[in-house]
């Protein structure tokens, strides 16, 4: 899920440049990968899963949003409401439906309320009512509106397989077509109350069990409405760029690997 404040159709909103405007919040474990240490000097959020942790983490991202997200001029924000990886969530996620009477999800899993409430709570401009100031508040300019618009990303694996950092570093699977499925909320129409968010978060999520389980029995995600099929468009990786990142994840690595030992050495 992206959350930004870049008008739709305006300069900006398709340019390279989104990537350095972007914050992403991750689970903590990517810190300790080889990028690791560009996304802190990035400015990105590492957060602790788990209900011992929660209460401070959200805490801190709170005081990371003050801090970074407009000083650094962030115009996007990427967060993952699921809050950790299907294998080891959907489990847990069931057992939380079938006590709290939600359906039962099998491709995605209930999503958690607090990081998108503290995200909505400090980058969302507010009216005099309360209500979020989304794309049509005239009366606010440029620089005060805050996020303007959520992009709910769902993504589909062949298979229903996952690719993950294993898959990434070690290249042990074939090449395959991963499908990416895009809808544009407006901020104005996202409530903000606790209970009412976590509606609202958890239809979409519904929604994309739907949409999922479309995709894996026709091999096609649905059509919008009024459209007798979903319209695609491709984009292929460069071999080359894959080669560059990944000579970089090994070089770091070994770096590390170095430094680390150098340490050690001098310790012991």
């Amino acid at each position: 899920m992206v959350l930004d404040e870049i008008e739709m159709g305006r300069p900006g909103a398709n340019s390279p440049v989104v990537v350095a405007q972007m914050m992403w919040l991750m689970d903590h474990i990517f810190k300790y990968t080889n990028f690791g240490i560009v996304s802190l000097i990035h400015g990105d959020f590492f957060i602790r899963q788990g209900k011992s942790h929660r209460d401070q983490q959200l805490l801190l991202l709170k005081k990371h949003l003050e801090n970074n997200y407009r000083s650094r001029d962030r115009k996007w924000i990427v967060l993952f409401p699921e809050g950790g990886f299907l294998r080891k969530r959907r489990e847990t996620s069931q057992a939380f439906a079938e006590k709290n009477n939600l359906p039962f999800l099998k491709h995605v899993t209930l999503p958690r309320i607090g990081a998108t409430k503290i995200i909505l709570s400090a980058l969302v401009a507010q009216q005099e009512n309360g209500s979020p100031a989304g794309g049509d508040a005239k009366e606010l300019d440029s620089k005060s509106k805050g996020l303007q618009w959520i992009i709910d990303t769902t993504i589909a694996y062949p298979r229903a397989e996952p690719i993950d950092i294993q898959t990434w570093i070690l290249a042990y699977r074939k090449p395959t077509i991963t499908h990416v499925h895009y809808r544009i909320f407006p901020i104005k129409d996202v409530p903000l109350e606790t209970d009412d968010l976590s509606d609202w978060l958890y239809q979409r999520f519904i929604e994309k069990e739907d949409l999922l389980s479309h995709f894996y029995e026709t091999g096609a995600f649905p059509p919008p409405e009024g459209r007798n099929e979903a319209v695609s468009r491709e984009m292929t990786l460069s071999n080359m760029w894959i080669f560059l990142i990944q000579s970089f994840a090994f070089l770091s690595g070994y770096m590390w690997y170095n430094v680390i030992q150098y340490f050690y050495h001098c310790l012991f």
